[in-house]
């Protein structure tokens, strides 16, 4: 029998970001979410109810995926 391994992830209020996180400050994270259908940042987010919520481990994929190396 094999054991798939289920890997935990934390999901932080935006308002909360940056009790974890300097970066992006909050007015970042706000526009991210504004321009998220366009920008590809919807990949990271998670709405319940009138919260929304942010995916750490996508968010860093979304980050490291979205920087372009000059």
């Amino acid at each position: 029998m094999t054991e798939k391994s289920i890997q935990k992830t934390r999901l932080i209020p935006v308002t909360k970001w940056n009790d974890f996180h300097t970066w992006p400050p909050i007015g970042g994270l706000r526009h991210l979410i504004f321009y998220e259908h366009t920008n590809g940042f919807s990949y990271c987010v998670v709405r319940v109810g009138r919260r929304v919520l942010i995916d750490e481990n996508k968010f860093f994929e979304w980050a490291e995926k979205s920087t372009v190396n000059y």
